[in-house]
């Protein structure tokens, strides 16, 4: 990925810290490095190759001998792979298991010796006993394992990290160029891992240099928005080169990309949303978050709005607040550019975002000419209101959905 010449500031800021992004990957624990793990392994595979070579087990010549610490080797691999994934509530619940199942297992084995049965069918019922006790301990004892309440230990488990926090958060492209997710990080709603594929990266590049001046400066908020990410304290940002070559689509290679990481997807595009949850995918949707903090927006309450252009239904204008609602005003389509003392009289929540439905009377106001800069600092000069609101007017809903539009 090259940086842009152009780009301001904390975009290529964003660019230039690339490597420290990939470079976070890591935990900063050498034994934990990746590489320095899969030395380990080769080394672990080696030495049970060369066992194998060296004491020759089941009287097996030199080439099957090795073969067979080949797959001692892998096979163990794996299963260490597997342990590594689970919580530590759980191998302590597979530990106790093992240990009553291990116990449950020699008291059968006693009872066996004491019968009349051969010794063939005696030693294959014993093996059948030991691993059945063993198995089921295990198995019994991890599922239970997760109810243990490793905080009656006091800090004796302290640096074990929670469940949550294990799991990555992966970012679509939509959800970095509305920026409300920097503003859930900074307040400490979301933190932990978060994933960064490299193809969401080259789309964000691709928005910035487009020749088109809005998609521009939506790739440029969206880079700024990532840099910022990157700086929040208790988010560790990685990127992920995995790119999908046989997926085209970038929704489907990001639905891949949650599988295989065992990830949730943050997102506020509602097709994606759909399609991930129907997968079996876990999603956080920033529009769901929104409608589910929505402020009280009654319908008879009195507020100020900047018309801004015409609406598509007869005789409608249609403004925006600070954050970016939509409000869609009856009878104002004659007064564009004026600041107007509207009565709302619907609000439309859903997860693909919300819509302020008001109508202008014009016993509430009589309005003036204003300047949008003028409208936004929600202050006119000379401005006189005739009748003004009650202070809980002034709300402005902080649930939006950019670029809303009506249906």
């Amino acid at each position: 990925m090259r940086e842009s010449n152009h780009l301001p500031g904390g975009v290529s800021s964003a660019f230039n810290s690339k490597k420290r992004f990939v470079r976070g990957a890591e935990t900063g624990d050498p034994s934990s490095s990746p590489w320095t793990l899969l030395l380990f392994r080769f080394a672990f595979v080696a030495l049970s190759i060369a066992a194998a070579a060296r004491f020759r087990p089941f009287y097996l010549r030199l080439w099957p001998g090795m073969a067979l610490g080949l797959v001692v080797g892998v096979a163990i691999i794996l299963i260490e792979l597997r342990i590594r994934r689970e919580s530590l509530a759980r191998l302590i619940g597979a530990s106790i298991g093992a240990l009553v199942g291990l116990f449950a297992a020699s008291i059968l084995m006693l009872l066996l010796a004491q019968t009349s049965l051969a010794h063939n069918s005696e030693s294959f019922l014993s093996t059948i006993v030991f691993l059945l006790c063993l198995y089921t301990g295990v198995l019994v004892g991890a599922d239970k394992g997760s109810m243990l309440n490793l905080h009656a230990f006091g800090t004796l488990f302290e640096s074990e990290p929670s469940a949550g926090a294990q799991i990555p958060k992966i970012l679509d492209t939509s959800v970095i160029i509305d920026g409300r997710l920097a503003d859930v990080i900074d307040a400490q709603f979301l933190d932990g891992v978060v994933l960064v594929p490299q193809f969401v990266l080259h789309e964000l590049q691709v928005i910035a240099d487009a020749p088109d001046p809005l998609k521009r400066q939506r790739g440029r908020r969206g880079l700024e928005i990532l840099e910022r990410i990157r700086r929040a304290p208790q988010i560790e940002v990685r990127i992920s080169t995995e790119n999908f070559d046989r997926i085209p689509e970038v929704d489907l290679k990001l639905i891949e990309l949650a599988q295989l990481h065992g990830a949730k997807l943050v997102t506020n595009d509602f097709n994606l949303n759909k399609v991930a949850t129907l997968q079996g995918l876990p999603v956080l949707n920033i529009n769901a978050l929104a409608k589910a903090l929505k402020p009280v927006v009654l319908p008879g309450e009195v507020m100020r709005i900047f018309i801004q252009r015409e609406g598509k239904e007869y005789n409608q204008g249609v403004g925006y607040l600070e954050d970016g609602t939509m409000v869609v005003v009856d009878g104002a389509r004659r007064l564009i550019n004026h600041t107007l003392e509207i009565v709302v009289t619907s609000v439309h929540q859903t997860t693909a975002g919300k819509m302020i439905f008001a109508r202008y009377d014009e016993r509430l106001d009589a309005p003036r000419p204003a300047t949008a800069a003028a409208a936004a600092s929600g202050s006119l000069p000379g401005e006189h209101r005739s009748n003004p609101a009650p202070a809980s007017s002034e709300r402005i809903p902080s649930a939006v959905y950019h670029g809303a539009d009506r249906e």
